[in-house]
């Protein structure tokens, strides 16, 4: 692992760290499918088909075809084959757009908070090439020095390829490096291999304690200006 420093950087996940579908993947599904009158979906039925397919995803490269092919999972006998590629078209357009996505309450402060302490910033998240798109339309893209879906890098999180990569445009030693997201397999072990320090965002309150855990992106900010030895 690379030779550890004060925190220079911090690169972000997207989804379930900075934001989130809005109302619901389900919701947004049934919405713009029932506009198109392809039928009288449930929003509920929808999510938990979603939920579904992607726990049962498999390997996933957050192209445009592995949309493509999930999407098809979900609406499989709920919309007619001869409507999938309209279904699959409506549905990408539309989780593009900002009013799609809700920012965290906690995200703004966070983001301004390090940049008034010079810590540079950008994101790293598993993504596909709308994540500019979508960052620029809530307003947060112009916090970032850059944006790195995975469809842009070597390889999806967790491999450490994703980390080296943000490294080497942050043109810094991966140990200066916090990374924080809210999957402990792909943002925790993931950047910890490439030598990152990092943060499991655990905003449920139930949720078990865990020595890399911060509840709120708020935390981020007195973990960096502590100067405290990565986790």
């Amino acid at each position: 692992m690379s030779r550890r420093g004060r925190i220079a950087a911090v690169t972000f996940d997207a989804g379930g760290t900075l934001m989130e579908p809005w109302p619901s993947v389900g919701e947004v599904y049934a919405d713009t499918l029932n506009r198109a009158g392809m039928a009288a979906l449930s929003a509920t039925d929808l999510e938990a088909r979603f939920g579904a397919a992607w726990a049962d995803r498999g390997a996933f490269d957050y192209s445009r075809g592995a949309w493509a092919r999930l999407v098809r999972r979900v609406l499989d006998r709920r919309v007619d084959a001869d409507r999938m590629d309209e279904a699959f078209d409506r549905l990408w357009r539309r989780f593009a757009e900002p009013d799609t996505w809700r920012v965290y309450p906690d995200a703004r402060p966070c983001l301004e908070g390090l940049c008034r302490r010079g810590i540079r910033l950008a994101v790293v998240s598993n993504w596909d090439e709308r994540l500019h798109m979508v960052l620029r339309g809530v307003g947060l893209a112009d916090a970032f020095e850059w944006i790195l879906p995975s469809i842009e890098s070597p390889a999806p999180k967790p491999d450490p390829r994703i980390f080296r990569a943000a490294a080497d445009r942050l043109g810094l030693e991966p140990g200066v490096i916090l990374h924080v997201g809210d999957s402990l397999r792909e943002d925790v072990d993931g950047a910890v291999q490439a030598g990152f320090d990092a943060r499991w965002l655990r905003r449920a309150a139930s949720a078990p304690e865990d020595p890399r855990q911060v509840r709120s992106l708020l935390e981020l900010e007195p973990v960096v200006a502590s100067g405290r030895e990565p986790v």
